[in-house]
């Protein structure tokens, strides 16, 4: 379960206002890809608090609604599918993720950043930072930032299926599933479909 060790860690060396960072929707064929950034209360407890891929659906509306009402500042940002195609998905995710932090309103000087990567060929975090691999099961702000980005793509989604009725969006969100590739097959590609993912078509 996610922790505050690594905040303290990063308080400890004389940063104040440390966030936490993550995206959703790295590989999904259609829509957005989401980063959100977090910073909270020091020694904040948020119940059932875990990475947003081992919460229930109906769990992470209610963790987003306390993220959000107790977060000292909290940030979504977003990259269309179409800079996706153009700039690729890493680039879009590390985007995505920086202009999460900038969003900040109160500002972060240092950001705590799930995964591995910081940078690609276009793009790179510039805030002070430590990537952490599976950070949104190790750091509570971490966690917090990804329950905000998966569920602002999830509602995202569920708009773009009103939009897009045929594609069935609301069930698998827009992910390679089995349905999603049949009906890609049926319809064709949409607006918000990632035409550089769509190699198996």
């Amino acid at each position: 379960m996610p922790s505050w060790e690594l905040e303290r860690e990063v308080r400890a060396r004389g940063f104040h206002a440390v966030c936490g960072c993550d995206e959703a929707g790295a590989g999904p064929l259609a829509g957005r890809v989401y980063a959100a950034a977090v910073i909270l209360p020091v020694g904040l407890e948020l119940p059932r608090l875990n990475d947003s891929k081992q919460v229930a659906e109906r769990r992470r509306e209610v963790l987003y609604g306390q993220v959000t009402a107790q977060a000292m500042a909290w940030s979504v940002a977003w990259v269309e599918p179409g800079e996706i195609d153009e700039i690729n998905i890493l680039n879009s995710r590390i985007k995505a993720m920086q202009l999460a932090i900038d969003g900040l309103k109160s500002g972060a000087d240092f950001a705590l950043v799930d995964g591995n990567r910081d940078h690609g060929s276009r793009y790179a975090i510039v805030t002070p930072h430590k990537t952490v691999v599976k950070g949104d099961s190790l750091s509570v702000s971490i966690a917090a930032a990804s329950i905000l980005a998966k569920v602002s793509r999830d509602r995202y989604m569920r708009e773009m299926a009103a939009l897009y009725p045929r594609y069935e969006f609301e069930r698998h969100k827009g992910y390679p599933t089995k349905r999603h590739y049949e009906l890609l097959r049926q319809y064709g590609p949409c607006p918000i479909h990632r035409r550089t993912f769509l190699k198996k078509l």
